[in-house]
């Protein structure tokens, strides 16, 4: 579904991706691995249309998207959960997610996608007018995969989905996006939980200061002895 080819981007003149290439099967769940600063968000945010490469090549289905607008993008199917969850912190619950779904594609059957984001997060249901800046950051979390949700997305990026959430919410943000794994959702998982990632991942890379330094299925960066090394500890 997405191939990224020889990926350079820059901040200025320091180089924050270098060569990158992967490619994201249809239905999969593929990890993304580094230490902080390895380029893991740089990518999310190039594949997203928010940074423009400098050279290089992102292929989604049978669309070259590398330096489109972020809402082309999105509108194409590709979804982010950004780090930080960037909800709107002034609307409502409803409000936030009705945001989600003003790009062209999600405008059709947009009620039936409300439904089923509130069938997946009850919590949300319960408090619909609630200012959205008043929830807890679990909740703000499910608000913000919602709103993702509510943009009918073919590809979902989430960025960093458990930082500062306990370890009772990460268990169940885990559940969340196994199931929509289950459902045929095709997920990019940039997350500092490394084993807990790459147990859920059919493939898996390795950033290193912005270079793909090690790729395979996530059960075997799972058992490689410099992962385990570097990033479980072990």
């Amino acid at each position: 579904m997405l191939t990224v080819s020889d990926l350079d981007l820059y901040y200025g003149d320091a180089q924050a991706l270098d060569g990158v290439t992967l490619q994201v099967a249809a239905g999969q769940t593929t990890a993304i691995v580094g230490a902080n600063g390895a380029g893991k968000t740089s990518l999310i945010r190039a594949i997203a249309g928010i940074l423009k490469p400098a050279r290089g090549s992102i292929r989604f289905k049978d669309h070259e998207i590398a330096g489109l607008p972020s809402h082309v993008v999105c509108d194409l199917g590709v979804g982010q959960v950004a780090e930080g969850r960037q909800i709107f912190p002034t609307l409502s619950i409803r409000e936030n997610l009705e945001m989600g779904a003003v790009i062209p594609r999600a405008r059709a059957g947009a009620r039936q996608t409300y439904d089923r984001v509130l069938d997946l997060f009850p919590r949300l249901r319960e408090r619909l007018e609630q200012a959205a800046g008043t929830l807890s950051g679990g909740e703000q979390q499910m608000l913000a995969i919602g709103r993702c949700l509510m943009g009918k997305p073919d590809l979902i990026m989430f960025d960093e989905p458990s930082l500062g959430l306990s370890p009772a919410l990460v268990q169940e943000l885990f559940r969340i996006i196994r199931a929509l794994a289950a459902e045929g959702m095709t997920i990019i998982l940039v997350e500092q939980n490394v084993a807990a990632s790459l147990r859920i991942a059919q493939t898996a890379y390795v950033l290193e200061n912005g270079r793909v330094v090690l790729s395979g299925t996530g059960e075997a960066l799972l058992a490689d002895p410099a992962v385990k090394q570097a990033y479980l500890g072990l």
